[in-house]
C-alpha cells in the first residue's frame, strides 16, 4: 500500500511525500513503475518529482506540492487520497 503526506523542506518549499511499502513485491513494482513514468520529460501539467529514497523498508517519492484537489477528484468526483501533515 501507499500513503501520502504533506511536508516542508528546510527552504520552506511545501512537498507531497508518497510512501510505498518496499516489503511486498507489489510495493516494489508500484515504486518502479511510478518512478519510470514521472522521470520522463516533464510536462507543465504534471507535478515534478523532486527526489526519492530507496533506503530502508519503504520507498519514498517526493513531489512538488499542488494545493488544489487531486486529479482523481476531478475525474471521479471524489478524492481517494488524503494528506497527513508532518
Amino acid at each position: 500500500g501507499s500513503s501520502l503526506l504533506q511536508g516542508k523542506l528546510p527552504d520552506g518549499q511545501v512537498i507531497a511525500v508518497k510512501r510505498l511499502s518496499g516489503r511486498t513485491s507489489q510495493g516494489i513494482v508500484e515504486f518502479k513503475n511510478e518512478a519510470k513514468v514521472i522521470a520522463k520529460p516533464q510536462h507543465t501539467n504534471i507535478v515534478r518529482l523532486i527526489g526519492c529514497s530507496l533506503h530502508g523498508p519503504e520507498r519514498i517519492l517526493v513531489y512538488e506540492f499542488m494545493p488544489n484537489k487531486s486529479l482523481d477528484f476531478f475525474i471521479f468526483g471524489r478524492s481517494f487520497s488524503t494528506f497527513e501533515t508532518k
